[in-house]
């Protein structure tokens, strides 16, 4: 017996609050700034098949990254009590920083899904605090590769051992733990009200719902093949990626052939990256109020040549893969049906010793739309975290700000403004280094129907520029200033 439409939206609606509570034990119980503060992780629910069948409205870069992971330990034998993590970019993860921890859930002794949580963790070992090296060339550099594997008492204390500030990493990791039980909580508690066999059903038709609302949608986008070109600014030089993007009917295929070879350097990113910012996209184009589930992404297929920047060969260095080539991949679908970029970067900024790790990623401009100016100081497309408040940042650590403002003037011309980007500038107060990883320093982000692009970002430390991959030494008394890119204006 099927689910009536108010029987739908109630477990609808149920499964997102699980998600949404998830996430606010995750936020709550962490020790880092990074997610209590600017809430740099994601929470899902899943069917005991690993089918996603609700994620919190928390980072769209996680949105198909983390099916990747539950389907990495779907073949793994579950108990009661039991959990798994892992970070391995090619065995369900993104970059190594995102740590994912997957909790079964069960009814009795029957399987009946999965409690997700993934966080990214101020640092992960590796060569450089922060784990977020500008100019690594391998996935060893970047830190602990964690293979799928179960979280026990020692393996958590072997995991965080080869860390920076265990103590953090391991509270950060338990958090994520208490997330994962109040999400199987709450599973079971529907699988009680319903029944086993019910609620399998109505998880199904959740799914099915937001696959005809999908569809329903990208017919209105109508059928046509559309294109589009853009770079990402390797330090080597520009590597080109390219789009074919084709409705037909209700679906829609996202095609990358003709992008660039796999990077020497860390700007690859796994599939699961890749299918993550064309999903992000879609829900823009779509309707955002569409559920995130496994059954709104069924009409849309992706596909990147293996061995390419966006679907990398194990071993390769990612750092920036999950967070710039993530946001270029989604300017490349908005892009293609008309839409003005966004800042498209998140300005990764990565800051510590031995004694502390800091990482933060900053708002810029978003792209006016056609009713609309864009926002300005915004965490744009793939990012949606916060800023890292400046009473909790010189609280924290060994930081003074000295300028935090909108840059004006930014953000592209038109009938409709691109928004306005920001300007950062922090000194240090002890010796430390740092690492700066950030697109859109050589080409602005681009606007559209005539509308300008917005200005490119540019970053200095003490006055002398710097270029947009970079790593260095900061002493007491630097100032390192990173000013943001506008989005690009829509119309003339």
């Amino acid at each position: 017996m099927s689910l009536d439409p108010i029987e739908l939206q109630v477990l609808t609606g149920g499964l997102r609050a699980a998600c949404e509570e998830m996430g606010v034990v995750l936020i709550r119980s962490a020790h880092s700034s990074n997610i209590k503060e600017r809430r740099d992780a994601s929470t899902g629910l899943f069917d005991a098949d690993g089918q996603m069948v609700m994620q919190a409205e928390h980072i769209p870069v996680h949105l198909g990254a983390m099916p990747a992971a539950v389907r990495a330990v779907l073949g793994e034998r579950h108990a009661p009590g039991s959990s798994w993590i892992l970070n391995d970019p090619f065995a369900g993860g993104t970059h190594l920083p995102d740590i994912t921890v997957i909790t079964p859930v069960f009814d009795g002794p029957a399987l009946i899904g999965f409690a997700a949580s993934r966080a990214h963790h101020a640092d992960v070992g590796g060569r450089r605090p922060g784990s977020m090296p500008a100019d690594s060339t391998a996935l060893e550099e970047e830190g602990v590769v964690i293979a799928p594997r179960p979280l026990t008492s020692a393996a958590l204390s072997e995991i965080t051992a080869s860390m920076r500030q265990p103590a953090e990493r391991a509270a950060d990791l338990r958090a994520q733990l208490a997330a994962n039980r109040i999400g199987a909580e709450r599973l079971g508690e529907w699988a009680a009200r319903l029944g086993r066999a019910r609620l399998r059903e109505g998880t199904d038709e959740v799914l099915d719902y937001c696959e005809r609302r999908t569809r329903a949608c990208l017919a209105e986008l109508g059928d046509g093949v559309r294109e589009a070109r853009d770079v990402l600014e390797a330090p080597e030089g520009d590597l080109e990626l390219r789009l074919r993007a084709e409705v037909r009917g209700e679906t829609l295929a996202l095609d990358f052939a003709g992008s660039a070879e796999q990077s020497p350097g860390n700007l690859n990113c796994p599939a699961a990256v890749t299918e993550s910012a064309c999903l992000f996209a879609v829900r823009v184009l779509t309707d955002p109020d569409i559920p995130p589930t496994a059954g709104a992404y069924r009409p849309v297929a992706v596909r990147a040549p293996l061995g390419s920047v966006l679907n990398a060969r194990p071993g390769a260095a990612v750092a920036a893969g999950n967070v710039e080539t993530s946001s270029r991949v989604a300017d490349l679908v908005l892009s293609a049906f008309g839409r003005a970029q966004g800042q498209g970067t998140m300005n990764n900024l990565s800051l510590g010793n031995e004694r502390f790790s800091y990482y933060e990623t900053l708002g810029g401009g978003q792209g006016a739309c056609e009713d609309s100016d864009g926002p300005s100081a915004v965490h744009v497309a793939m990012s949606n975290t916060l800023n890292t408040p400046i009473e909790a940042l010189e609280r924290e650590f060994p930081l003074r700000v000295i300028e935090y403002a909108l840059r004006r003037g930014s953000g592209g011309d038109g009938r409709r403004r691109g928004g306005d980007g920001v300007v950062r500038e922090l000194e240090a107060r002890e010796e430390m280094s740092f690492s700066l990883i950030a697109e859109r320093r050589r080409h602005g982000p681009r606007g559209a129907a005539g509308g300008g692009d917005g200005a490119p970002g540019r970053d200095t430390l003490d006055g002398r520029a710097l270029p947009g991959k970079a790593a260095g030494s900061l002493t007491a008394g630097s100032r390192l200033r990173i000013e943001t890119p506008g989005g690009g204006g829509f119309g003339t």
